[in-house]
């Protein structure tokens, strides 16, 4: 695509090239018939006369641009089209009207392009009485006035529609540029606003790994020191008991060590890359039924494709659910359901049969980083609960 200063460039020179060549055309037809019915001995003055004003003319469709752009006002307009207008009409008088009737095209053409539909008509007006009033003063033949008149009308006709066309054209050609340039300019904010919603991901992922992090590890070194501590207080008088306090410290060490080392194995890759979303989340499944709750999967529809971002949001909104619904609901049972039965939406739904939520209850931080989440998808994420009456999470994003 040509940068637009070049392309305004190239139109320009198209345009005084056709208008030279209408020129050129209609001299040439002039001036060979003069030559042919003189005997080829011409009257010299008027040769040099209608040539002269004829440099004139061509000057003022080369800066005519220039011309109409600064004087803009609707008496400076009028008058720039009067003086091509006589022109004209001089080498018409001079020469005839056999050719020279070519020369009133490029005023019709710019006419188009200058002026509101109401105001060409003066124009074209003027341009017809060009033609004939020459004629009529030299012959006063009905006959070639009308034969000139039937050539001349289909000519402005055919100028009219071609130079509506071409503007026609060029507005398009200009309206598509111009969406191609906001096009351009959304993707790049589109791909800007992708790596910072990357990052704020990464970000939120980090923040929640680390809470998990801190609240596991907090949770068994707290416990542990209860323990160790019970040891010290009963080690003389109860050494048994003592040595089970211990024990016990050193499975809640060992199962603390277990937590962080599957948080830091969750920062190092994603649990979605090697294995299907389906399979992903029915492992979180088998992770709450070992807890000793109840917990079922249920795929619906045929499980297809997804890229990386889609899987992860969905494993990380069945993780988030899943340890909201051991930590928080007092459920007993908990059903997990993956639907793919719409053709480009993908649905993952969680319910528990525990305490509920209440309606004047706000949002956690896990729920909040759920949303944000599956926002930046252009999903949603919707919950249904009252207290005592358990909790539905559903969350449906493209895919």
């Amino acid at each position: 695509m040509l940068p637009d200063k070049s392309r305004k460039a190239k139109q320009k020179k198209s345009t005084y090239t056709a208008f030279f060549a209408v020129v050129i055309i209609g001299y040439g037809i002039a001036l060979g018939g003069i030559l042919l019915e003189s005997g080829w001995d011409p009257p010299l003055w008027g040769i040099i006369v209608s040539l002269l004003i004829g440099v004139l003319y061509v000057l003022w469709g080369w800066y005519s641009d220039v011309l109409f752009d600064r004087f803009d006002s609707v008496w400076e307009t009028a008058v720039l089209f009067i003086i091509p207008i006589t022109l004209v009409l001089i080498v018409q008088i001079i020469l005839g009207a056999n050719g020279t009737w070519l020369l009133s095209l490029p005023i019709v053409s710019i006419a188009v392009e200058r002026l509101r539909p109401i105001w060409r008509w003066p124009v074209y007006f003027s341009a017809m009485v060009g033609l004939v009033l020459p004629v009529w003063l030299a012959t006063g033949d009905t006959s070639q006035i009308t034969g000139l008149t039937l050539v001349f009308i289909p000519a402005i006709l055919f100028v009219v529609a071609f130079t509506d066309a071409r503007l026609g054209e060029q507005r398009a050609r200009e309206e598509a540029e111009d969406l191609m340039v906001q096009l351009e300019k959304a993707n790049h904010q589109l791909a800007s606003y992708a790596v910072q919603a990357e990052e704020m991901a990464t970000i939120q992922e980090r923040n929640r790994l680390a809470r998990e992090i801190h609240d596991n590890l907090g949770h068994y070194l707290t416990v542990a020191n209860v323990q160790i501590e019970a040891a010290r207080v009963v080690m003389t008088q109860d050494p048994e008991r003592a040595q089970a306090a211990l024990e016990k410290a050193q499975t809640l060490t060992k199962e603390g060590l277990t937590a962080v080392r599957q948080s830091v194995a969750a920062l190092r890759e994603s649990p979605t890359d090697n294995r299907t979303l389906c399979d992903a989340i029915m492992a979180l499944v088998q992770e709450t039924r070992s807890s000793g709750m109840v917990a079922e999967f249920e795929l619906i529809g045929t499980r297809r494709s997804l890229d990386p971002q889609t899987k992860l949001t969905l494993y990380r909104v069945a993780q988030e659910a899943l340890t909201n619904v051991r930590k928080h609901a007092h459920a007993s049972r908990v059903d997990v359901a993956l639907d793919y039965s719409l053709p480009q939406t993908v649905r993952l739904s969680v319910k528990d049969n525990g305490v509920g939520k209440p309606a004047a209850a706000g949002d956690g931080f896990g729920l909040i980083g759920m949303r944000e989440r599956v926002q930046l998808l252009g999903g949603r994420l919707t919950i249904e609960s009252a207290a005592g009456k358990g909790l539905r999470l559903e969350t449906a994003v493209p895919g």
